[in-house]
């Protein structure tokens, strides 16, 4: 009966190690997957901001593949997808990095941002919005100056006027609003108020193409055609070989002989 009793026990320890033993192979597992997933993100992650959007995606299909309930991998996945033209995908992953932390408030204006993209402005308006109420959110003049810009392309001028200046409140400089108020201005008739906001857009962010464009159309209908073609110029001199600098020095070969 003892005998029996100490080979019993002695299965069951025996059963003990092994267990003990696969779960620590699995945790010691776990933890090395996460390391290479969190390895694949950074370096993905470096691969967005230098423009490497391809390159970026790639890494990021590894570290999601280690780590598919990782919202800052799908978060950044949707940056990829976006920025290469895919919006279904992207919104996809934005989609998926809020079901996994929906209050992670980035991946909300990015999916907003998506949504811009495909012109689903009512969507793009709901998430900006919801971004706006975050207090919390380190950069809320981007979702101001984002709801400005979808309330220009559904034509409410005064409604993207204000969330410009919301933008601008927030962050007194903002190329990007002022661009974009700039634009509105333009698009409501007054020529002389979006020549002041495009041209300190243009002090901010010099070397922005889509700014001196819209300060060249602004200076040509206030008939100033001198500066106008100096700035459709300069287009050309910062995007050469671009749709937009083949458009800009048209312009200006129609305005050459106005001054």
């Amino acid at each position: 009966m003892r005998i029996e009793m100490k080979k019993i026990l002695l299965v069951g320890m025996g059963g003990l190690l092994l267990m003990n033993l696969m779960l620590s192979c699995t945790t010691k597992n776990i933890e090395v997957q996460k390391v290479r997933a969190e390895a694949s993100r950074n370096l993905g992650e470096a691969y967005l901001r230098q423009g490497e959007f391809r390159a970026a995606l790639k890494e990021l299909q590894k570290a999601e593949q280690l780590s598919p309930d990782d919202y800052l991998i799908h978060d950044d996945l949707g940056l990829a997808y976006y920025n290469l033209g895919n919006q279904e995908k992207a919104i996809f992953h934005f989609k998926k990095a809020l079901a996994l932390n929906d209050s992670y408030t980035p991946a909300r204006n990015n999916l907003g941002n998506a949504y811009a993209e495909n012109k689903e402005w009512e969507k793009a308006i709901e998430q900006y919005k919801t971004v706006t109420g975050d207090l919390l959110y380190a950069t809320p003049h981007f979702p101001y100056s984002n709801l400005g810009r979808v309330y220009y392309e559904l034509k409410e001028y005064d409604l993207a006027e204000q969330y410009y200046y919301k933008a601008l409140k927030l962050k007194p400089g903002f190329d990007r609003a002022l661009y974009g108020l700039g634009k509105t201005y333009l698009a409501m008739g007054r020529v002389p108020d979006a020549i002041t906001k495009l041209e300190k857009a243009s002090e901010v962010a010099p070397d922005s193409p889509a700014v001196q464009f819209e300060l060249a159309k602004a200076y040509a209908l206030n008939r100033e055609y001198q500066k106008a073609y100096t700035a459709y110029h300069k287009v050309a001199g910062i995007a050469p070989d671009t749709p937009l600098a083949e458009k800009a020095l048209r312009a200006a070969r129609k305005i050459k002989n106005l001054f």
